[in-house]
């Protein structure tokens, strides 16, 4: 029992005495090797400062470029084919019943990517009429932010159905709207969110049948062959596996989401 208390003693010292050695390197190279010293340029934006319209709205600038890239994430899913094209891919993997295969990585990526290539068009237009001029310096900022939101809102303005519209226009007690592009941003992006759902649901429920069917017929099969204790989903699963893989169902899901915003 002594030895044993012996062992345990020259282990904490020895652990004791390794955290020391590893503190004293630690300061050593911090004493070594200081901090380098950045020197930024004295840059002073404030109201206070400006003298002219063009300094002080620059400092309002600034701040709604770093909004507008604190939100780009948010904007990206909600104004975008993002939301539509990501449901109906949790639904496939949902109605197949292969749990986390494919991964949830692999599924956002996908609708990352096809979300690209729908949206091609609305951003080459935007660079076209947004971006490259007011990098040209041949529109102001006003009007750079007007013809950046214009391809954008006649994207959404094209899949937003009516219904949803005049519910947040009612909601927003939003009066003397002739038309529809009259309606505020405010009112459409929510109105747009809500139609992509419900629209991605009903797709959903459309490629929830075959695999329903699928699921009823092995249900079935098995009650009639007396096999109570085994689960339908074990033998179901690879049979709505092969019957999506010779169907080349990915193809025909994203050929119809694709059609879907045509």
């Amino acid at each position: 029992m002594l030895k044993a208390f012996n062992n345990r003693l020259l282990r904490a010292f020895f652990f004791v005495f390794l955290t020391f050695i590893i503190v004293a390197f630690v300061r050593y190279i911090a004493n070594a090797a200081p901090t380098p010293e950045i020197n930024l340029p004295d840059i002073q934006i404030g109201a206070s400062k400006a003298k002219t319209p063009e300094e002080m709205a620059l400092p309002i600038q600034l701040l709604f470029l770093m909004t507008t890239l604190s939100l780009a994430p948010y904007i990206l899913v909600m104004t975008t084919a993002f939301i539509r094209v990501s449901i109906v891919l949790s639904f496939i993997r949902t109605a197949m019943g292969t749990q986390q295969v494919p991964p949830t990585q692999v599924l956002m990526g996908l609708s990352l990517f096809v979300t690209f290539y729908i949206m091609a068009p609305v951003g080459e237009e935007i660079n076209n009429k947004a971006v490259k001029p007011y990098i040209n310096k041949k529109i102001s900022w006003n009007k750079f932010v007007e013809n950046a939101s214009d391809p954008l809102k006649k994207f959404m303005f094209k899949q937003v159905r009516d219904k949803e519209l005049k519910l947040f226009l009612k909601l927003g007690k939003v009066k003397n709207v002739k038309n529809r592009l009259e309606t505020p941003i405010w009112v459409l992006i929510p109105a747009y969110v809500l139609s992509e759902i419900k629209i991605a649901f009903e797709i959903g429920f459309m490629i929830y049948l075959p695999f329903l069917v699928v699921d009823m017929v092995v249900s079935c099969i098995l009650m009639a062959m007396g096999m109570f204790m085994l689960s339908p989903m074990t033998i179901s699963t690879p049979f709505k596996l092969l019957m999506f893989v010779l169907v080349d169902g990915w193809q025909l899901i994203v050929e119809g989401l694709l059609k879907s915003f045509k």
